[in-house]
C-alpha cells in the first residue's frame, strides 16, 4: 500500500485537487497564443502576469507553511481552495492587463496554499523513507496539466470560447472545498514544532534548507518556462496551427505523467537518489536538443523531433520536484510545514524570475534564444540534484530532530 488503509479516501480527494491544480498551472501556456491574438499582449504583457502569479505562489506557498503549524489542515486548505476559486472565475474576462495581474496573483496565492497542503499531507500519510505515494501524487498534476491544454486545443478548434476552462475548474474547486469539510482531516496530526531551545533562524543554518530551495527554484523555472511557453515556441518558430503548438503542452506533461507514473513501480528496486540523478541528465540532455532543433530550420521531420524531444524533456523532469520534497521532508521531520513551504517557495521564487527572463530574452534576441538558456539552466539543475545526493551520502546534511 502506498498509505496506510484509513488515509486512503483521503488520498485519492488530495489526487482530484492535485490534478485540478495542474489544470490551473499550464492552461495559461496553452492559451498564450490566444491571449496574444484576443487581447493583443506583448511578450513582457504576458510575463509579467505569469510572474505576478508565482509571486503569489512562493509568498503563498512558505507563508501556509508556517500558518498550516498554527490554524491546522483544514483550515489552511480550504482558505487556498477559496481564493483559486475567485481567482479563476474573473481571470481573462477583460483584456485589461493590471487586471489580469491581480487576478493571475489571488490564483498563485491559492495554488501556493495548495501545494503546501497537499505535499504535506502526503508526506504525513506516507511516512519517513518514501517518495512513492509523493511520485503518484505528483503524477495526478501530471494528469491535469497534459488534460487542461488538451481541453484548450478541443475548445479552440470547436470554436469554443477558450476562457471556459478557467471556469470551469474554479468551480470544481470550490466544490471541492465544499467536500473536504466533511472528511475526517485531524488523522493527519500537526508539527511538533521546533525543538526546546531552536527557533526558525535554526532551520537556516541547515544545507539542506538551502540545497533544497535552489534546486527547485532552477527546476520550477525551467519546467514552467518550458511548459508556458513551448506553444508559442512552436507557433512561432516551428510555424505549426496554434491547436499543435497548444498540444505540445499536453505532450510535454504526458511526459511527466509517464514517468510519475511509471517510475514508483521500480522504485522499491532502485533508490530514489540514482533515480534522481538518472531522470536529471535525460531532462538536460532533451531540453538542450530541444533547443538546438529550433535553430536548424522548419519542416515535418524536425517537427517530429521537436515533439519527441518535448515528451522526453517531460519525461526527465517528472521525479525531480516529488523526490527532492521527499527528501527535505525527510530530514525535517518535526517541522516538515516549514521546510517543504520552504523548497516550495524556492520553486515559487523560479517560477517568478524565470518568466520575466524568458520574456526579456524573447523580446530582445528572439523566443529561440529564450530557450537555449532554458537549455543552459537545465545543467544546473543537475549539478543541484547530484550536490543533494553527494551531501546526503556523505552524511554532509545532518537530520533536523
Amino acid at each position: 500500500m502506498l498509505v496506510e488503509k484509513r488515509f486512503f479516501p483521503l488520498y485519492i480527494v488530495l489526487f482530484c485537487v492535485y490534478t485540478l491544480f495542474g489544470i490551473s498551472m499550464t492552461v495559461i501556456g496553452a492559451t498564450l497564443p490566444k491571449i496574444f491574438a484576443d487581447f493583443g499582449w506583448s511578450y513582457t504583457t504576458a510575463g509579467a502576469v505569469i510572474a505576478l502569479g508565482s509571486v503569489g505562489y512562493f509568498l503563498s506557498s512558505y507563508v501556509a507553511g508556517i500558518l498550516l503549524s498554527a490554524l491546522g489542515f483544514r483550515l489552511t486548505i480550504s482558505f487556498a481552495l477559496l481564493f483559486i476559486f475567485i481567482g479563476l472565475e474573473f481571470f481573462a474576462a477583460t483584456p485589461t492587463p493590471w487586471l489580469n495581474m491581480l487576478l493571475y496573483f489571488i490564483v498563485g496565492v491559492g495554488q501556493g496554499g495548495i501545494e503546501l497542503a497537499v505535499d504535506w499531507g502526503t508526506l504525513r500519510m506516507e511516512g519517513p523513507g518514501g517518495g512513492r505515494a509523493m511520485s503518484l501524487m505528483h503524477g495526478a498534476f501530471s494528469i491535469g496539466a497534459f488534460v487542461g491544454p488538451l481541453i484548450i486545443a478541443i475548445l479552440i478548434s470547436a470554436r469554443l470560447q477558450w476562457t471556459l476552462v478557467y471556469r470551469g475548474i474554479g468551480v470544481l474547486f470550490f466544490l471541492i472545498a465544499i467536500f473536504l469539510q466533511f472528511m475526517p482531516l485531524s488523522a493527519l496530526g500537526r508539527d511538533r514544532g521546533h525543538a526546546p531551545g531552536s527557533s526558525r533562524r535554526d532551520l537556516f543554518k541547515h544545507p539542506a534548507y538551502w540545497l533544497g530551495f535552489f534546486a527547485l527554484f532552477v527546476y520550477v523555472g525551467v519546467e514552467l518556462g518550458i511548459s508556458n511557453w513551448i506553444a508559442e515556441y512552436f507557433v512561432s518558430v516551428f510555424k505549426t496551427p496554434i491547436p499543435t503548438g497548444s498540444f505540445m503542452v499536453s505532450l510535454f506533461w504526458a511526459g511527466l505523467l509517464l514517468g510519475r507514473f511509471g517510475l514508483p513501480v521500480i522504485q522499491r528496486s532502485i533508490t530514489r537518489e540514482k533515480i534522481l540523478i538518472s531522470l536529471s541528465v535525460v531532462m538536460a540532455v532533451s531540453v538542450i536538443g530541444l533547443a538546438t532543433v529550433g535553430f536548424l530550420g522548419t519542416g515535418a521531420l524536425l517537427n517530429v523531433i521537436a515533439g519527441m524531444l518535448v515528451m522526453l524533456s517531460g519525461f526527465g523532469c517528472s521525479i525531480i520536484y516529488p523526490t527532492v520534497m521527499s527528501i527535505i521532508g525527510d530530514f525535517f521531520p518535526h517541522t516538515q510545514s516549514e521546510a517543504v513551504g520552504f523548497a516550495a517557495m524556492g520553486g515559487g521564487m523560479g517560477g517568478f524570475a524565470f518568466p520575466y527572463l524568458m520574456s526579456g530574452i524573447s523580446a530582445a534576441w528572439g523566443i529561440r534564444t529564450g530557450f537555449l538558456t532554458y537549455a543552459l539552466f537545465s545543467l544546473v539543475i543537475v549539478a543541484l540534484n547530484v550536490s543533494i545526493v553527494r551531501a546526503e551520502h556523505n552524511g554532509g546534511i545532518i537530520k533536523s530532530t
